[in-house]
């Protein structure tokens, strides 16, 4: 069995999750576009959409409106599997609406550091 939540992992991943935030509460598409694996195998399923490929996801970006990304956090969990491999998820709150949203990400450490491979966002009904 693999190594579950090595400190120093946990804080890479930490690390990499909290600039994928920075990133997306300022529209930093450069730097979301970065964090995602490059290949046609990653994936988003959004609130509205499905994604398939970083080509798909960064043309998303690309054309989202930079407005109402401000967002609260709570309930966010970060696990490593060994040294390469991570989930983190977390829960957010935004002033533009009551309903809860969820986001969950699947870390990959690549050649080129910490990236998404795979990433779902959803509403919870009110």
């Amino acid at each position: 069995m693999q190594a579950i939540n090595l400190p120093e992992i946990v804080a890479e991943v930490t690390a990499a999750f909290e600039r994928y935030e920075t990133a997306l509460v300022t529209n930093d598409v450069a730097a979301l576009d970065e964090l995602f694996w490059d290949s046609p195998l990653t994936l988003r399923y959004g609130v509205g959409e499905n994604l398939y490929g970083h080509a798909a996801i960064a043309a998303f970006r690309g054309a989202r409106s930079s407005q109402g990304l401000e967002r609260e956090r709570q309930n966010t969990v970060i696990t490593t599997y060994g040294r390469d491999f991570a989930t983190a998820n977390t829960e957010f709150t935004r002033a533009t609406t009551t309903r809860i949203g969820r986001q969950s990400q699947t870390w990959l450490r690549s050649e080129t550091g910490w990236r998404v491979v795979a990433a779902h966002v959803s509403l919870m009904a009110e």
